[in-house]
C-alpha cells in the first residue's frame, strides 16, 4: 500500500526551508505523496463547526500560517523528482474555475505529471462570506467547476454554457501531462462519497464511518454506470500511529483502500529525514 503525508504545508513545513526538507526526506524514505491543507482566510470568532476534530474548532489559531497549496506545492516540486503533489483539500467553489484549471495544469506540466487535485466544497461559512462567495449552492458550483476544468484540460477551442460559467471557443494551455489531472473528492459526508462515485478519479474520506462511505461511493458509481475499481481510495486510520500499524494497514486493505495517510507533523522531529525513515520502516514503505 502507498503511504502519504497529510497536512504537509503547515507547522514547521510551512516555511521554504521546511517544505524543501520535507520534500527531500519524504521522497527518499519512499512516501508516495504530500497532501496540503487550505484556508484562504481565518475568520475571527467563527461559529461554523469544524467537522474533523472534537470541539468543532480548527487546530492552531488565526496566526497559524497556511500557505497557498498550489504555490507551496510548486516549491516542493522544484525540490523533488517523483513524489506526488496532492491538495487535501482545495476548496473549489471559492476559486474561478478557468483560472484554477490553468494553475493546476501549469503545476502538473512543470512537475512532470505529479499532481493529484484533492477537492472539497468547504465548511467554513464565514470564510465564504468574507470572500464574497455564496455558501449556499457550493456543491452544485463545485460539480460544474470540475466539468469546466476537465473541458479546458482536454481540448482547445472549447465551450461551456452552464448555470455558473459560460464561455465559447476558448483554449487554456499548457495541458496536463496525461491529458487531465486526477480529481480526488474529499469529505466526511455521504454527499461527498456520492460525488466521488459520480465524477471522482479518487476518494479521500476525511472522517465519519470510512467503510460505509467507501460503500456509498462504490454503489453510487455503479448506479451511475461507472466501474468503481479504478477510483483510488485514500484514507487514514488511527491505528497507524499505534502499537500495531500492520493491523491497521490490513484493515484499510480490507476496506478497499489504496493509499494510507498519516499526519505530516508526526515526522516533524528535529531530524526530519531520520523520522521519515523510521515511519517508513514502521509502515513498510519501500523507497
Amino acid at each position: 500500500m502507498q503511504v502519504g503525508l497529510f497536512g504537509a504545508n503547515v507547522m514547521r513545513f510551512a516555511t521554504a526551508a521546511g517544505a524543501a526538507e520535507l520534500a527531500g526526506a519524504a521522497e527518499a524514505a519512499g512516501f508516495d505523496s504530500l497532501w496540503t491543507a487550505e484556508h484562504v482566510l481565518w475568520p475571527d470568532g467563527y461559529e461554523s463547526e469544524y467537522p474533523y476534530a472534537e470541539g468543532g474548532r480548527m487546530p492552531g489559531d488565526a496566526s497559524t500560517p497556511i500557505p497557498d497549496p498550489l504555490i507551496w506545492l510548486t516549491w516542493v516540486a522544484a525540490h523533488s523528482r517523483t513524489i506526488k503533489l496532492a491538495t487535501g483539500i482545495l476548496i473549489v467553489p471559492q476559486r474561478q474555475p478557468a483560472v484554477l484549471a490553468k494553475e493546476v495544469a501549469t503545476l502538473d506540466d512543470l512537475s512532470g505529471g505529479r499532481v493529484l487535485l484533492g477537492i472539497g466544497v468547504g465548511w467554513l461559512k464565514e470564510e465564504f462570506e468574507a470572500l464574497g462567495v455564496p455558501f449556499e449552492g457550493r456543491g452544485e458550483r463545485t460539480d460544474e467547476y470540475i466539468e469546466v476544468m476537465r473541458k479546458l484540460w482536454a481540448a482547445d477551442s472549447v465551450s461551456h454554457d452552464g448555470k455558473h460559467v459560460t464561455f465559447s471557443g476558448v483554449s487554456s494551455n499548457p495541458k496536463p501531462v496525461r491529458g487531465a489531472v486526477p480529481i480526488v473528492v474529499g469529505g466526511h459526508s455521504q454527499r461527498a462519497a456520492q460525488r466521488a462515485g459520480v465524477l471522482g478519479d479518487g476518494f479521500v474520506p476525511l472522517g465519519g464511518d470510512i467503510p460505509e462511505l467507501i460503500d456509498v461511493m462504490r454503489q453510487t458509481a455503479a448506479d451511475a454506470g461507472r466501474d468503481s475499481s479504478p477510483i483510488e481510495v485514500t484514507a487514514m486510520h488511527r491505528g497507524l500511529s499505534g502499537d500495531d500499524p500492520h493491523a491497521a494497514l490490513e484493515e484499510l486493505t480490507s476496506w478497499g483502500v489504496h493509499r494510507a495517510l498519516i499526519y505530516a507533523y508526526r515526522v516533524g522531529r528535529v531530524d526530519v529525514a531520520e523520522s521519515c525513515r523510521e515511519w517508513a520502516d514502521k509502515l513498510v514503505v519501500a523507497p
